[in-house]
């Protein structure tokens, strides 16, 4: 009799024990759980619906679910950036607020009108003269209005800027005589927040309504930052086509009073980077006992800038034509952050046919982007009928066949 009480007693204990337990480590996770914030460096607020940065996971997350979150949680450190969450509704949404601006009409119910008037107190005396500046030739060429509006705000140290929408865009589309245009942002001069508006199809007065939000910047540097719009429109057989820039230095923009809404004339993109392109070393030997062609992509130098501010990540393509079709295809890895890279990549083409009469080979050399379509920096074709020093080559490995002959070549345009 006395081993079943004893046996009980024990079992008591250990039921209220465990109870006990369960209890402290739910009020631990829950006191810890209030105590993180998540990693978000910026929230992209499009039609009431939160988008969060792509390059998290390297995809694009609408309402991110708790796993997903805790996960991102636990691998950002404390110090990050982050975004109060607790603020959100039942949908996990977050309640719209009435941002104080000094204009009395609201932002939604602004016309183009109200941008032009308000754009007297809004635009600083050095942005209306890089205005001004504008030479005949773009004012002839007109690409259209950007209209924005940019907010700082105190409570969260948050730097705001909404992309309204874009007026009066030229046509990319010969055919159908319109644009799928969108709209990349760049924060410079650290290149740390890259951002880009969705695609409207088939319009070129694009209505884009949609609101980024960058924390972590401090209000004492806001007057350091640069913003870089390009326009450009999407094209799902080549390269998307570039309609146009906008460039906004903060220095002399006043946000401690409100939200400031500003329109600008889009210009054609930095008229400098066509001037040099760069050069590129290549040597080729032609091999007529096996028909193979041997490309070795050596070094580039004097490569410009990927855009306004900081360097490329260049790597380069190189394509093998046939008779105006492309055969073959290769590329380099890519080097970082520098304008002289060093390949020294070395590649082996077989040739369909005899001689090299029909052959043709196109360098691309391209700035590695994460996070968007890597842009061309410049272009080297060889062959026959290439120009300059493209075809005096050609012509030198034609007749010097089984030599390895290297050159320097000026790249061209994009």
């Amino acid at each position: 009799d006395e081993i079943p009480t004893v046996v009980g007693i024990f079992s008591a204990f250990g039921l209220v024990f465990s109870v006990s337990l369960f209890a402290w480590i739910c009020c631990q996770r829950k006191s810890s759980k209030s105590n993180k914030t998540p990693p978000y460096k910026f929230v992209h607020v499009l039609k009431g619906v939160d988008i969060y940065p792509e390059n998290l996971n390297s995809k694009k997350k609408f309402g991110a679910d708790d796993k997903s979150e805790a996960k991102n949680k636990s691998a950002m450190p404390k110090n990050s950036l982050h975004l109060d969450l607790e603020k959100r509704d039942l949908n996990g949404n977050f309640p719209k607020t009435i941002p104080k601006i000094q204009s009395s009409p609201d932002l939604e119910n602004l016309s183009p009108k109200h941008f032009a008037e308000r754009k007297k107190d809004s635009v600083s005396p050095d942005s209306l003269k890089s205005i001004t500046s504008l030479s005949s030739e773009d004012k002839q060429d007109k690409l259209g209005t950007l209209f924005f509006s940019l907010e700082y705000n105190f409570e969260k140290k948050a730097f705001v800027v909404n992309i309204k929408e874009a007026r009066g865009l030229p046509a990319m589309d010969e055919q159908s005589m319109t644009s799928d245009p969108y709209i990349k942002m760049t924060i410079l001069p650290e290149k740390k927040h890259k951002v880009k508006t969705r695609v409207l199809r088939k319009t070129l007065d694009p209505a884009f309504d949609e609101t980024f939000t960058f924390y972590g910047i401090p209000y004492s540097q806001i007057q350091d930052l640069t913003l870089h719009f390009m326009i450009l429109s999407f094209d799902r057989f080549s390269r998307d086509d570039v309609i146009g820039e906008v460039l906004i230095p903060l220095t002399g923009i006043e946000l401690s009073e409100g939200r400031l809404l500003m329109d600008r004339e889009i210009i054609k993109r930095n008229v400098r980077k066509s001037s040099g392109r760069g050069e590129l070393l290549i040597s080729l030997c032609y091999q007529s006992t096996t028909n193979t062609l041997t490309v070795v992509v050596l070094k580039a130098r004097h490569l410009p800038k990927s855009d306004v501010s900081g360097l490329s990540d260049p790597y380069v393509k190189v394509n093998l034509y046939h008779a105006k079709k492309r055969i073959s295809k290769k590329k380099t890895h890519v080097k970082k952050c520098t304008p002289n890279a060093v390949f020294n990549e070395l590649f082996v083409f077989d040739i369909p046919c005899e001689g090299l009469d029909d052959i043709s080979i196109e360098f691309l050399v391209l700035d590695s982007d994460r996070g968007s379509r890597n842009e061309v920096i410049g272009r080297l074709t060889l062959g026959s009928s290439a120009e300059g020093t493209g075809g005096e080559h050609w012509k030198e490995i034609c007749e010097y066949p089984r030599r390895q002959i290297a050159k320097w070549h000026m790249l061209c345009d994009g």
